[in-house]
This record gives structure tokens, C-alpha cells and sequence, in this order.
């Protein structure tokens, strides 16, 4: 059964690399593999990815050595469920502003004893081509992570509460809709939000957890994509 390559750095204490695409593409996914990725994120809440997008990006992640992840759009158990049924092994919910958003997140990316997600027989299940139910639960719920995404000013009032939630392995921020939150749309960097994100960073250590960058970082595909363009483009002018 498939081991989620972040989980495995993160016990090693190793930093995992990985490329965040923000749109569909299974040709990138294996280039990732290629070039040493250990996982791939699919932006699921901004960029265009259906159910079988995730289908087959899971397919080519799988045969590149990568871990698919994604973020999602909401945390309802529909939304989590079509995810990691189709092969989906890291779960970015956006928003958790409670404790009982955090439960939520955290209960719907997992089988009983942990959680309440239900049980299919997709392709994040073998198709059901597994010699023991138990063993597949409990190992399923081994390699899924779960991140939850504190981007909203009113983060800080419910910080303890959230903390407290089992289930949640990591915790990331969100610059731009912090700002939003603050009445500072579009200012990401402005100083409130950067103090913001530092007194959440340091309740989460606090609570003896961690945030996703430490353990984990990504490079932007799209971003990528333009400076390369940008800088092909510059140089030429000038020459």
C-alpha cells in the first residue's frame, strides 16, 4: 500500500520538496517525479480540478513517485471524501477559524477509530484489492496528512481551541486573505499581517506542532513558468 512521502520525511526529520500546481496538468506531475519531487499539491479551492482531474492526476503522481495532495475548496465530507477516494493522500482545509471546524476537518479525512470518513472502494482504495479491511483503515489513516490552513483574523480568538483538535498533523498560513480579514486587502506583507502570522506561529509551538513550511516546502509551477518566460524574454531584448 502507498506510504505518503511527507509523512515518512517529516519522522526522519527531513525537509519534504514539492510542486504546487494550480492547474490540471498530468505532464508537469510526471516531470515533478522526474525531477526528485517528493509530492505534488493540486490547488483545488482556486484552480480548476474536478473529481477526475484528481482521477488521473492521482494516477500520474502514483507512477512519478509523488505524493498527491490537495487543497480544497471546503471541509465538507463530500468535498474531503471525492478527494481522497480518488487517491488524494494530504488533505489543505482552508479557513479552520474553530475548534469545531478543526474536528470537522479532522474527522472527515479519516476511517473510525480517528475519524468518520466512509468507506469506498475507489481508486484511493485498492479498488478494493486489499487482503484485509482492518489493515487497510488503519494504515490509510497512517499516510493521510492533515493541514489546516489559519487565515483569518478571527484565528486568534479560537488559537487554543484549535490546538487541541487530534487529527491535525500541520498547520499553514495565508497571507493574502489574512490581510483581507484585517481590512488590508491586498497587502500581504503589510506589518499586522506578518505580526499575525508570528503570534500563530508561535501558539503552534507552543502547543508543541508545527507549521507546514517547516517540514515542507513547495515551489510555485506557474510561477516558475512566468520568470522563466519573463527572464527568455528580457534577455533577448537586450541582446
Amino acid at each position: 500500500m502507498r506510504v505518503n512521502s511527507v509523512i515518512s520525511k517529516m519522522k526522519a526529520g527531513q525537509m519534504a520538496y514539492g510542486g504546487y500546481l494550480s492547474f490540471p496538468s498530468s505532464t508537469i506531475v510526471e516531470i515533478l517525479g522526474l525531477a526528485g519531487f517528493d509530492f505534488v499539491m493540486f490547488d483545488g479551492e482556486h484552480g480548476p480540478f474536478t473529481p477526475l482531474d484528481f482521477d488521473d492526476l492521482c494516477r500520474f503522481a502514483d507512477m512519478a513517485g509523488l505524493t498527491p495532495m490537495a487543497r480544497i475548496p471546503n471541509i465538507e465530507d463530500s468535498t474531503i471524501l471525492r478527494a481522497l477516494d480518488r487517491g488524494v493522500m494530504g488533505i489543505m482545509g482552508p479557513h479552520i477559524t474553530t475548534g469545531e471546524r478543526a474536528r470537522q476537518l479532522a474527522g472527515a479525512c479519516r476511517y473510525v477509530p480517528l475519524g468518520h470518513r466512509s468507506f469506498g472502494s475507489a481508486r484511493g482504495a485498492y479498488f478494493g484489492d486489499f487482503p484485509s479491511g482492518p489493515e487497510y483503515m488503519e494504515h490509510t489513516n497512517a499516510n493521510v496528512l492533515v493541514i489546516a490552513q489559519l487565515e483569518d483574523v478571527e484565528v486568534l480568538d479560537n488559537i487554543h481551541d484549535i490546538l487541541s483538535v487530534d487529527g491535525i498533523d500541520l498547520f499553514a498560513s495565508g497571507a493574502q486573505d489574512i490581510a483581507q480579514s484585517m481590512g488590508l486587502p491586498g497587502q500581504p506583507a503589510h506589518a499586522k499581517v506578518r505580526e499575525f502570522e508570528d503570534r500563530v506561529r508561535e501558539e503552534v509551538h507552543a502547543a508543541g506542532k508545527k507549521m507546514f513550511d517547516e517540514v515542507g516546502t513547495m515551489a510555485r509551477i506557474s510561477d516558475m513558468f512566468l520568470k522563466s518566460f519573463k527572464d527568455f524574454i528580457a534577455t533577448h531584448r537586450e541582446s
